[in-house]
């Protein structure tokens, strides 16, 4: 089975699938944004829900599920459509087995979760209801792991950053540090995935800094390494940030600029949907052309290797005054992309399609590998066809 990578078109929002190159075909979903009128049939939105439920398996119980969600931030718009589509709870209260195949809500074998996403939310911030529900079945996972000792599939958990006052310091056996790297997934160690985590954490040396902090600056940071097969030692190398904006990014290049491998990317998913935010101290909007881009933190998103490919889970990006998705950023990102020969898509250029999906080639380089609608994926003859026509046919 061959590593892919999928993005789904679901407006300003992210949904990105992972399917690992391994026996199991592990699979990961890194946010979800389920919209109502996707599920509508009457609607043109496209179908992500069914495009996504042909991508999984079914457990001996013909459940469906994923191994890994991993939500990077709580925002309406990473988590939206959660409680509709997926089984919150203990596996053994699971209540769909006499529905249809499609009706069935998806397990979710392991959670990847961060309290500080939760506790750097502002105090103007409500939480959405799916955020909510993310919560609570974070912390009951917390518990069952803390009363047992273990935990397997269906109640597992791990911990993305360590949370302040020691919060989670006897959480160690399923705590993942800033900085660290780590291949376990749903109790297995991975001959096919690694992958090092870089935000969020603590700053309990500033408080002010951490008084100041948001939820999109808390967002889970990672790096990925995905092999094409256990006989390969070239990964594609996948930065992710959710809603990071330019303070984590100035950040981890004041960290990381004597050891720039740690940001390098064959992959990258923008942040914050394209936003200005993560590029720049400056308004886009107040600010226009005069905007000074930091950077630092250009840096950071710019260690692009050669050949990368930059996607933006966004709207179409037009020359305007909006925010995201934002044009000067797109600029920035297309001008760090000319030094590699490298390519950049946009999900909102897929118009009525549902998903846009890349395999990981032999020599761990991308291969855009279908272009379609949940029912009807079109392939796409990728050997002959220019990169940047694909979106187009």
């Amino acid at each position: 089975m061959a590593a892919k990578v999928t993005f789904f078109q679901v407006g300003n929002g992210d949904m990105t699938f992972v399917r690992l190159a391994d026996t199991r075909g592990t699979s990961i979903l890194i946010d979800v944004h389920i919209r109502s009128v996707a599920d509508d049939p009457r609607d043109d939105t496209p179908d992500v829900a069914s495009a996504l439920r042909s991508r999984l398996k079914y457990d001996d119980k013909d459940r469906p599920f994923i191994d890994v969600f991993m939500l990077s931030h709580p925002d309406q718009d990473h988590c939206g459509g959660l409680r509709k589509h997926f089984w919150l709870g203990a596996p053994e209260d699971y209540p769909d087995d006499h529905l249809t195949r499609s009706e069935r809500r998806i397990i979710i074998r392991e959670l990847w979760s961060s309290p500080l996403i939760f506790r750097r939310r502002s105090k103007n911030h409500t939480l959405c209801e799916d955020a909510q529900a993310f919560n609570s079945e974070a912390r009951r996972r917390v518990k069952y792991w803390r009363d047992h000792g273990y935990a397997f599939s269906g109640n597992r958990i791990l911990i993305m950053g360590e949370d302040i006052n020691g919060k989670t310091d006897d959480l160690s056996a399923i705590l993942i540090r800033a900085g660290d790297t780590f291949s376990r997934i749903d109790g297995q160690m991975s001959d096919v995935f690694s992958a090092r985590l870089l935000a969020p954490a603590p700053h309990e040396d500033d408080e002010k800094l951490e008084e100041a902090l948001s939820k999109n600056e808390s967002s889970i940071v990672m790096n990925m390494e995905i092999l094409p097969s256990v006989y390969s030692r070239n990964p594609m190398r996948f930065l992710i940030g959710g809603d990071a904006e330019v303070l984590i990014w100035e950040r981890l290049w004041n960290r990381y600029e004597n050891d720039v491998q740690v940001l390098e990317y064959d992959l990258l998913l923008t942040p914050h949907h394209c936003s200005w935010h993560s590029l720049s101290y400056y308004s886009w909007s107040q600010w226009g052309e005069d905007a000074q881009v930091c950077e630092a933190a250009r840096n950071a998103l710019g260690q692009a290797r050669n050949g990368a490919t930059i996607i933006s889970s966004s709207k179409q990006i037009i020359d305007d005054d909006y925010d995201p998705p934002c044009i000067r950023a797109k600029r920035e990102y297309d001008d760090i992309l000319d030094n590699v020969d490298g390519w950049f898509s946009c999900t909102g250029d897929l118009k009525d399609k549902a998903i846009l999906e890349f395999e990981v080639a032999i020599d761990g380089k991308l291969i855009p590998a279908i272009v379609g609608a949940a029912s009807a994926a079109v392939s796409v003859a990728t050997a002959a066809a220019p990169r940047a026509g694909i979106i187009n046919q």
